[in-house]
C-alpha cells in the first residue's frame, strides 16, 4: 500500500498522489435532470446532477455515487474515497489512518482473505492515504461478474474488516519498515521536516505515517473505534468509471452498500488552524548521503479558494524543468542539479513548497539564497505574459492526461471530493485558463514574503509586513459560479483480445526500411499513444562506448537546432503531449502520448528531436550534473547498492564490450570524463536507419493513417545511418553463487536482491512453467513470498520474485529481491530461503495454480487494453516479426501448463543456493 506523504499535484508526478479534504456539502440541484432518465434508479437511490457526462447519485444512507462510463478501453476502476486522513488524528493518535489503509487488506467478513481474492481475478489494487483523505482502489479488465465483486468487497470491508491485534501484530512491521523505507530518502525527510516545522497548531504538520512512538504503542480498541467513525457510508464516495453497465452498476450499489445503516453519530468539522506566520523559520536535517538539498515554504489558501489555481501556476513560473524562474537562476548556473514544484492541494489552509538538490561541491547556502530571492522577488520582477502562457499550457497539458483516462481520473476525484466537491477539479480548469498575469502578481506578492517562509530567527520590526491568515473556503459559494462545460468525448467499445487487435492492426514497410503497425481506433478525449524503437550498431561498433550511448538519447530531450530546450517543452505542452526518448547501448525508445489534431505536430517535433538535435553545452552539463547527483545519492543507497552488486557479479562480458555491466562507480567515473564531442559523434554515426529491423513504430489511438503514413515516409525517407545494424545477442553463462554483505550506514531501511541467469528463452519447451512458477512463488501479491515475509512473518514492506526471458535467446534471469528492517535480516533470509526451496521441493497445489493461472490470463487481458502498453508490444512484435497471435499462444500454454511441469522446471533449474544473493543495509 502507498501512503502519500507528499502530494501529487498537476505540477509534479514523482510526488505521489494528491492530498484533499473533508467539507460536507448538500445536494444540488441536477444541472441536466435529463440524464437521470438514462438509468433505472433502484427503490432509494438519489439522481443528484449529471455534469460533463459524469453521473452522481445519493444513497439514504448518506453514501455518494459518481459514474464515469468509457466504454473505449475495455478495463474498470473501483475507487472508494473516505473523508478521513492524518489531519483527522487526535494526540496519541498519528499514523491511525494509515494503518486502517493496511489492515483494511487483511480481510472482512465475506472476504477473509482479500489478497488472495484480488490475485485470483487479476485485480491492479492499491489503497493510499493522506492528510485529509484515503482511498482504495481496483483496476480490472472489464467483467460484469469482476465487478460484482468489487462491490461487495468495497462494501462488505466497509462496515466489516478485521481490524484487529492479531493482523495487527503481522502489519505492524511492516508499516514500520514503509516509515524506515521512507527515512531512507534525505530529501523526502527534509521536507517533512520543513513542513513541520512550518504549522504550529495543524496537523497538516505531522506525517502520515504518524509517530513511530504512536505506531508502535497503537491502541487496538481507539483504533477500531476510530474505524467505526469514519469508515461509514456518510463519509465516503464511490467512483465507478470506464466500461460497465451503469443499470448494473447501481442496482449492485443499491444491494450491496444500501443494506448499510446511516450511523448516528455526527462527524463535527474541523476548525483549528494556524495563525498567520510573523517571522521566518530555519530547519537543519544532519544525515548520511552525498547529494545536499535545499527547501522553502509558504502558507497558502485551500484547493477550493479561487487563488488555489495562481499558486499552480507560481510553481510552474518558478520551479518548471526548463522554462522556471529557478531553472533559470539555480540549474543553468550551475547552483543546483534541479529545482522541483509542489503546491500542495488540500481542503484547509496549504503550502507552496519549492526544492532543489544539489551535488556534494554545490554550495547550499549560495543555493538558498539564490531561491529565497527569487521566489521573494516578483516585487521587483513582475509575472509576465509569457510566463502564464507557457504555466497555463503545462497546467492543462497535464489535466487532458488526467481526464482522457477513466483510471486516473476516477482516482483524482479523491483528492477533490476530499477538498470538498469532486467537481472541484472541473472548477480549478476553468480557473486555470480564466487566469491573469494581475492575478497571478496579486498572489504572489501576498504569500511569497519573507514573514511567510521558513527561516528560523525573530527579527523586530516596527512595522512588520505579514501575510493575512488564511481562512477556510465556502465551498457551495466557490461552486455558484462553475458552469460546467462539455463531456469529453467517448471512444468505441473496444475487444482487446489478440486476434482482434491483430484484425485491427495494418502493418507495412516505408520505403527507408522502418516498420509500421498502426491501430486506429476511437477513444476518450481523442487521444493517440505512439511507441518508436531504433536499433543501432553492433558487438564491434558498439566497444567502449560506456555512457556516451546513454547520454545522447537523453540530450534528445533538450531542444532542437531551431528550438531550445525551453521552447521544445513549451511546445509540448501546448500541444498537450508527452514526449520520452530514452535509450542506451544499441537501442533507442520514444514513447508519445497526444491528442488526434495536435498528432502531425507532435510527430513533426519528435524528428526534429532526432534529426536536428542542439547538443547545448549548458544543457550536457546540467544533464551530466543531475545523472552524477543520482549516482553519487545511490551509492549511498542500500537497494541500489545491491543490486549494483549482483549485476556485476553476474556479469561475464570484457570491459570493453557493449553488454558489459558498468558499476555505478564505473558509471561516474565515465561520466566525469565524458565529453559532448563524444555524444555528436555517436549521434552522427548511429542515429539513422541502416536496413529493415532498424527501425519501428506502432501507433494506437484516434488518428489518420494515411496521413500518418504519408508524414512518416516524408519525415524519415531520407534519414540514414553510417552503421550497420546486428542484434546483440545474449549468452547465457552460469552464474557463481554467492552471498554478499554491504553496509550502509545510517540507513534505517535494507534491501535483499539475489539473482541467477537460466538457460531458457520464452520459445524454450520450460518457458511457460517458469513463468507460472515465478508467479506462484514470488509474481504476485498472493504468492508464497509475499505472504510469507509480509502477511505471516510480517517483516517486510514489499518483496517477491521475477523471471524474464529473450524471445531470440536461450537466456533469462530469475531474481528475488525485499525491504526489511536490518534487524530482521536473518528471519528474511529464513523465510527467502525456506519459501524457495519448499516451492523446488514440494511445488504448488491444485488450487494455488488454477487460482495463478486465472489471474496471471486476466492480468494479461488487462495489460493488452492499456494503450501504451499495447502500441510498445506492437512495435517489439515488430522486431521480432511476430503478430499478437504470440500473446494468444502464450495464454494456451499458460492455460496448459501442469503442476508436475512447475514442480519439473524448478527442480531443473532453481535453487536459493544457486542465488547470488546480496544483502546492503546497516548491519551494525
Amino acid at each position: 500500500m502507498m501512503s502519500s506523504r507528499f502530494s501529487f499535484s498537476l505540477l509534479s508526478a514523482s510526488l505521489a498522489m494528491a492530498f484533499g479534504g473533508l467539507m460536507h456539502v448538500p445536494a444540488i440541484a441536477a444541472t441536466q435532470p435529463a440524464v437521470e432518465k438514462q438509468a433505472i434508479l433502484p427503490a432509494g437511490v438519489q439522481f443528484v446532477r449529471t455534469v460533463e457526462g459524469i453521473n452522481e447519485y445519493l444513497l439514504p444512507n448518506g453514501l455518494r455515487v459518481l459514474l464515469v462510463p468509457d466504454a473505449s478501453k475495455p478495463s474498470t476502476t473501483v475507487n472508494i474515497t473516505y473523508r478521513v486522513g492524518s489531519r483527522y488524528e487526535n494526540y496519541g493518535e498519528t499514523g491511525m489512518a494509515h494503518l486502517l489503509e493496511h489492515l483494511m487488506f487483511k480481510g472482512s467478513k465475506e472476504h477473509p482473505r482479500l489478497w488472495e481474492e484480488m490475485s485470483q481475478r487479476g485485480v491492479q489494487f492499491n489503497g493510499t492515504t493522506s492528510y485529509d483523505r484515503t482511498n482504495y482502489y481496483e483496476t480490472f479488465a472489464a467483467n460484469p461478474a469482476t465487478l460484482t465483486w468489487a462491490l461487495s468487497m468495497e462494501a462488505d470491508r466497509m462496515v466489516n474488516s478485521r481490524i484487529s491485534g492479531d493482523d495487527l501484530k503481522t502489519e505492524f512491521s511492516v508499516v514500520r519498515n514503509e516509515m524506515e523505507k521512507n527515512e531512507n530518502s534525505a530529501i523526502g525527510m527534509l521536507m517533512q521536516r520543513v513542513i513541520a516545522s512550518s504549522y504550529q497548531w495543524h496537523n497538516y504538520g505531522k506525517d502520515t505515517i504518524g509517530a513511530r512512538t504512536d505506531v508502535e504503542n497503537v491502541n487496538i480498541p481507539h483504533l477500531q473505534a476510530f474505524w467505526r467513525k469514519y469508515y461509514q457510508p456518510d463519509n465516503a464516495t464511490l467512483t465507478v468509471a470506464g466500461a460497465f453497465d451503469s443499470n448494473q452498476v447501481l442496482k449492485l450499489v443499491a444491494q450491496q452498500f444500501g443494506k448499510i445503516p446511516r450511523p448516528k453519530r455526527v462527524l463535527e468539522p474541523t476548525y483549528t488552524l494556524d495563525p498567520a506566520q510573523d517571522g521566518e523559520r530555519d530547519v537543519t536535517v544532519r544525515r548520511v548521503g552525498e547529494s545536499p538539498a535545499v527547501v522553502a515554504m509558504y502558507h497558502t489558501m485551500p484547493a477550493a479558494n479561487a487563488d488555489y489555481p495562481a499558486t499552480e501556476a507560481l510553481a510552474l513560473i518558478l520551479a518548471d524543468s526548463p522554462n522556471g524562474r529557478l531553472y533559470k537562476a539555480l540549474v543553468e548556473a550551475k547552483k543546483t542539479v534541479d529545482v522541483f514544484p509542489y503546491a500542495a492541494n488540500l481542503d484547509e489552509p496549504g503550502f507552496l513548497l519549492i526544492g532543489a538538490n544539489l551535488r556534494g561541491d554545490q554550495d547550499t547556502a549560495e543555493a538558498k539564497k539564490i531561491m529565497v530571492s527569487t521566489i521573494e522577488g516578483f516585487a521587483q520582477k513582475p509575472v509576465t505574459e509569457e510566463e502564464l502562457a507557457r504555466a497555463k499550457a503545462k497546467l492543462n497539458s497535464d489535466l487532458a492526461q488526467v481526464f482522457n483516462d477513466p483510471e486516473k481520473f476516477a482516482v483524482a476525484l479523491s483528492d477533490n471530493i476530499a477538498s470538498g466537491d469532486w467537481r472541484l477539479m472541473l472548477l480549478f480548469r476553468d480557473r486555470v485558463n480564466a487566469l491573469t498575469v494581475a492575478d497571478v502578481q496579486r498572489v504572489a506578492t501576498t504569500w511569497l514574503k519573507t514573514s511567510n517562509r521558513t527561516t528560523g530567527s525573530f527579527i523586530p520590526d516596527a512595522k512588520p509586513d505579514r501575510a493575512p491568515a488564511p481562512a477556510k473556503a465556502d465551498v457551495v459559494a466557490e461552486l455558484k459560479t462553475f458552469k460546467p462545460s462539455a463531456a469529453i468525448a467517448q471512444g468505441e467499445v473496444f475487444d482487446s483480445s489478440p486476434a482482434n487487435i491483430d484484425k485491427r492492426t495494418e502493418k507495412g514497410i516505408l520505403s527507408n526500411g522502418m516498420k509500421y503497425a498502426l491501430l486506429p481506433k476511437t477513444t476518450r478525449g481523442n487521444t493517440v499513444v505512439m511507441a518508436m524503437n531504433l536499433y543501432m550498431g553492433d558487438a564491434q561498433s558498439l566497444k567502449n562506448k560506456g555512457v556516451i550511448p546513454e547520454l545522447t538519447a537523453a540530450m534528445l530531450n533538450r531542444g532542437t537546432e531551431k528550438l531550445s530546450h525551453q521552447a521544445f517543452t513549451e511546445e509540448l505542452d501546448k500541444l498537450k503531449a508527452k514526449v520520452q526518448i530514452s535509450g542506451g547501448v544499441g537501442s533507442v525508445n520514444i514513447s508519445v502520448e497526444t491528442v488526434r489534431d495536435n498528432l502531425p505536430k507532435v510527430v513533426g517535433l519528435v524528428s526534429d528531436a532526432l534529426r536536428h538535435p542542439a547538443f547545448n553545452a549548458d544543457e550536457f552539463a546540467q544533464l551530466v550534473n543531475a545523472q552524477l547527483a543520482q549516482l553519487e545519492e545511490s551509492s549511498k543507497d542500500p537497494q541500489a547498492l545491491a543490486v549494483d552488486a549482483v549485476r556485476s557479479a553476474n556479469n561475464h562480458w570484457p570491459a570493453d564490450d557493449p553488454r558489459y555491466y558498468h558499476t555505478i562507480s564505473e558509471k561516474i567515473a565515465a561520466l566525469k570524463g565524458a565529453k559532448l564531442a563524444d555524444v555528436q559523434a555517436f549521434w552522427t554515426s548511429f542515429y539513422g536507419i541502416h536496413q529493415n529491423d532498424q527501425a519501428q513504430i506502432a501507433v494506437v489511438g484516434e488518428f489518420d493513417s494515411a496521413a500518418l503514413k504519408s508524414q512518416l515516409e516524408s519525415t524519415f525517407s531520407a534519414w540514414k545511418s553510417e552503421q550497420a545494424f546486428q542484434r546483440l545477442n545474449r549468452v547465457y553463462n552460469e552464474t557463481p553463487a554467492k552471498d554478499l554483505r554491504i553496509q550502509t550506514p545510517d540507513k534505517a531501511n535494507a534491501f535483499f536482491f539475489a539473482s541467477m541467469n537460466l538457460p531458457t528463452g520464452e520459445q524454450h519447451a520450460d518457458y511457460p512453467a517458469l513463468v507460472m512458477a515465478n508467479y506462484l512463488l514470488g509474481g504476485n501479491v498472493n504468492s508464497r513470498i509475499f505472504n510469507r515475509i509480509r502477511q505471516k512473518d510480517g517483516i517486510s514492506y514489499g518483496g517477491g520474485s521475477g523471471y524474464s526471458a529473450s524471445y531470440l535467446d536461450n537466456f533469462g534471469s530469475f531474481s528475488a529481491y525485499a525491504i526489511y528492517a536490518p534487524q530482521n535480516r536473518e528471519k528474511l533470509e529464513t523465510g527467502m530461503r525456506e519459501e524457495i526451496n519448499r516451492a523446488v521441493k514440494e511445488g504448488f497445489t491444485a488450487a494455488e495454480l488454477e487460482d495463478g493461472k486465472k489471474s496471471y490470463l486476466q492480468e494479461r487481458q488487462l495489460q493488452r487494453s492499456q494503450d501504451s502498453l499495447l502500441a510498445q508490444e506492437l512495435a517489439a512484435n515488430l522486431f521480432l516479426g511476430l503478430t499478437m497471435q504470440r500473446d494468444a499462444d502464450l495464454d494456451k500454454k499458460i492455460a496448459a501448463v501442469t503442476g508436475a511441469d512447475i514442480k519439473a522446471a524448478l527442480q531443473k533449474y532453481i535453487s536459493y543456493e544457486k542465488l547470488t544473493r546480496v544483502f546492503g543495509g546497516d548491519f551494525k
